[in-house]
């Protein structure tokens, strides 16, 4: 486990307008359990633009996943879907694109499969699926706002274009397991982490939270010194490394609490709201 980030109160980290950019993870973060964007967060970044404080989200969905955000948090950034496996424009048009090595996308659906998990398949603009009755398809189809395409089996014409490959089962353990399996196997050809508990994410060795980080920070002239991260999952971690400042939602585990420089509310009680406003805006221009 990686040493705690120091704890830097709100006055040291504010008090010169030291953050200027807030990274933020989607699920489990800004939206709460039924994937709602309450009021309180929109209105903490309202407060963010005013404060001259750039904002930016990332996920594991797809970035058409994350369009129902753009208007209301009037997000002007780089949009990083598939945990940076694609960066958009907040007009959904590519700026860049990690897709997996076909060879290693067809190794971790087969490697999925037989550690007893269902797999999902994403391209740049597709979500292929076997089963449209499987756990967890009716919930992301209502998340990300668009429908899966069913196929029978997944094909060398899949693979060829593969940006994610998610592994699926409501036996938490058990996708805990094959996280550890999948970054054994794959090492360096892949980045393997849960986005959800009953989620395993693979992509891209590029396409992963923490060079989310560094890539806004090159493509938005940001320090990672100057910029602060807010997530609630184990992948979130490697943002948390690459910024200098982190906050873990209340509700993410002890082990994702411990390595972040505070922590805030969950996301069922504005959680996100409350960092904003404790950790970010607290003492700007004081």
């Amino acid at each position: 486990m990686a040493a705690r980030q120091p704890v830097l109160g709100a006055e040291a980290m504010t008090g010169q307008r030291s953050i200027r950019l807030l990274l933020a993870d989607v699920d489990g973060t800004l939206v709460t359990h039924d994937k709602v964007l309450t009021a309180a967060a929109q209105a903490a970044v309202r407060e963010l633009h005013d404060a001259g404080i750039a904002f930016a989200v990332t996920s594991g969905r797809p970035p058409r996943g994350m369009a129902m955000l753009i208007a209301p948090l009037t997000i002007r950034t780089p949009i990083a879907g598939f945990n940076g496996g694609v960066f958009a424009n907040p007009d959904l048009s590519m700026i860049e694109c990690h897709a997996l090595d076909p060879a290693t996308a067809a190794e971790t659906v087969a490697l999925i499969l037989d550690q007893g998990l269902d797999v999902w398949v994403y391209t740049e603009d597709e979500w292929l699926i076997r089963d449209p009755n499987a756990p967890h398809v009716a919930r992301e189809t209502a998340t990300v706002k668009f429908d899966a395409k069913v196929v029978p089996s997944f094909t060398g014409a899949h693979f060829a274009h593969t940006v994610k490959v998610v592994g699926v089962s409501n036996d938490l353990d058990l996708v805990a397991d094959c996280e550890k399996v999948a970054q054994r196997t794959l090492g360096g050809r892949a980045s393997a982490a849960r986005s959800q508990p009953y989620y395993l994410d693979v992509t891209h060795p590029l396409a992963n939270k923490g060079t989310v980080a560094t890539t806004l920070s090159k493509l938005l002239d940001v320090p990672p010194a100057q910029i602060a991260t807010i997530g609630d999952m184990p992948n979130d971690l490697l943002m948390f490394r690459k910024s200098g400042f982190s906050i873990a939602m209340g509700n993410a585990s002890d082990e994702v609490k411990a390595q972040a420089s505070v922590t805030t509310d969950s996301n069922e009680n504005d959680g996100f709201a409350k960092a904003i406003r404790k950790f970010v805006l607290a003492t700007a221009g004081a």
